[in-house]
């Protein structure tokens, strides 16, 4: 059994099976992938998120705003505490910080914050996005006290420094199909330093599609390859990579049940 613990549902490209939601989840059934969790960027494509949630069981949501500067929303705390507590919503992101981008990083930090107040009001864990703001990330998980909630360090492409800070404050590391290119030799040294038992899986879809399927769109059914990398590294089986990454799933996110598939 495998999870995809983060994936956008609402933007996979369902060219190859002719625009049918279901064949896409049914291929990534047969995969062995029995959970997904569908992550909100923006309050504009919450709703369309929501629904996925609540159609199928074995599906969950987040709510939360993507750090990237261009993005329109602009939520205030009450708007976001009453949707993370709707019904399927079992996470707080994804939030963060994003430097990569021109953008204010007070605006960022000040949204950062919110986010983390949000998740220890309704106790649910964050999901967090960072990307060239490591000492600000770790920073503001401190003061802002996001060990008393948790979570999960998405698609994460930093240094051991950052992972082990992180892993102190309660949070897991998630790695993507990224670990599956050639190129990310850094990383994959990385992926043989972390505790199996503080990691989990997930395709980050329709981005960052892993290899051998580089360029062509990503989906649910591919956290397999990244299951598999991680076993290739670290030396052990694939079943030990997916039973271990689903108990670590189940034990961060108590909202979501093993029994809905």
């Amino acid at each position: 059994m495998l999870i995809d613990s983060h994936c956008h549902l609402d933007r996979i490209n369902l060219d190859k099976y002719d625009g049918n939601f279901d064949a896409m989840l049914l291929n990534a059934k047969e995969a062995g992938v029995s959970h997904m969790l569908c992550v909100c960027v923006d309050l504009e494509t919450f709703p369309k998120v929501h629904a996925i949630a609540l159609k199928y069981p074995h599906i969950y949501a987040s709510v939360g705003i993507h750090p990237d500067e261009n993005n329109p929303s602009n939520p205030n705390f009450e708007e976001l505490v009453e949707l993370a507590k709707k019904d399927k919503i079992i996470a707080i992101g994804e939030t963060g910080l994003d430097y990569f981008h021109d953008g204010d990083p007070a605006e960022q930090q000040e949204r950062f914050r919110m986010h983390i107040e949000v998740a220890k009001t309704v106790n649910k864990p964050l999901i967090i996005h960072t990307r060239d703001a490591r000492e600000d990330t770790i920073r503001i998980m401190r003061e802002a006290q996001a060990d008393k909630v948790g979570g999960v360090m998405h698609c994460f492409t930093e240094d051991l420094d950052m992972a082990n800070k992180a892993i102190d404050l309660g949070f897991y590391i998630s790695f993507s199909g990224i670990i599956t290119f050639k190129n990310a030799k850094s990383l994959q040294e990385l992926v043989t330093q972390i505790p199996l038992e503080k990691i989990l899986i997930e395709t980050d879809s329709p981005y960052l599609t892993p290899d051998p399927f580089r360029g062509k769109a990503n989906e649910p059914a591919f956290v397999r390859f990244v299951a598999d990398k991680i076993a290739q590294l670290k030396g052990i089986s694939y079943e030990e990579v997916a039973a271990q990454t689903t108990e670590n799933f189940f034990n961060l996110f108590k909202g979501c049940h093993a029994n809905n598939k």
